[in-house]
C-alpha cells in the first residue's frame, strides 16, 4: 500500500494531540503529506440565543474563529511539526466528521489519524470518531486517551 496523504482532524485540545506522535512518525518514515484540519461549528444554525444575534454579529464571530483557528494550526506547526514542511492546513466550517469525510475524498487521504475523542467527548469513544471509523472510505486509526 501507497501512503501519500494523512488526515490529522483536530480540536485544539490534548486529547486530539495525543495523535500528533503518530502522524510525526508516519511523515517521517514515508514522506506523507499531512493535512491538519480544524472545524468550526456553524453558529448560523443554532436556534435563537439570549439576547439574539443578527447576521452580521454571526459572520464577525465566524471570522474571528476562522482567524483564530489559523493562528492555532501555524503554532502547531512551529511548535510540534518542524515548521509543516509537508503539512497542509484546512479550515472548515460545519460538522466535523462531515467535514472530516468531505476532506478525505476532496484532498484523495490515504489514512485518517484521530484521538477518539475530543474536547467535548465524555465516552471513551466519542460520536466524531464513530462517525468517521463507520462512514471513512479509507483506512482510520484511532488514538485512545493516555491511560486508556
Amino acid at each position: 500500500m501507497e501512503m501519500k496523504k494523512v488526515l490529522w482532524p483536530t480540536d485544539f485540545s490534548g486529547r486530539s494531540a495525543q495523535a500528533l506522535p503518530y502522524v510525526t512518525s508516519l511523515t517521517e518514515k514515508y514522506g506523507t503529506e499531512i493535512h491538519v484540519l480544524f472545524v468550526i461549528e456553524d453558529l448560523a444554525g443554532h436556534e435563537a440565543w439570549y439576547g439574539e444575534f443578527d447576521r452580521e454579529r454571526v459572520e464577525k464571530l465566524m471570522k474571528w474563529e476562522q482567524q483564530a483557528a489559523k493562528k492555532k494550526l501555524n503554532q502547531i506547526c512551529q511548535n510540534h511539526l518542524q515548521g509543516c514542511p509537508l503539512y497542509i492546513q484546512h479550515v472548515a466550517v460545519g460538522d466535523p466528521a462531515e467535514e472530516i469525510l468531505k476532506l478525505v475524498e476532496k484532498e484523495k487521504v490515504d489514512m485518517v489519524v484521530m484521538a477518539t475523542r475530543g474536547q467535548q467527548g465524555k465516552f471513551s469513544f466519542g460520536s466524531v470518531a464513530e462517525k468517521v471509523v463507520k462512514n471513512s472510505p479509507v483506512p482510520v486509526v484511532t488514538i485512545p486517551p493516555a491511560g486508556s
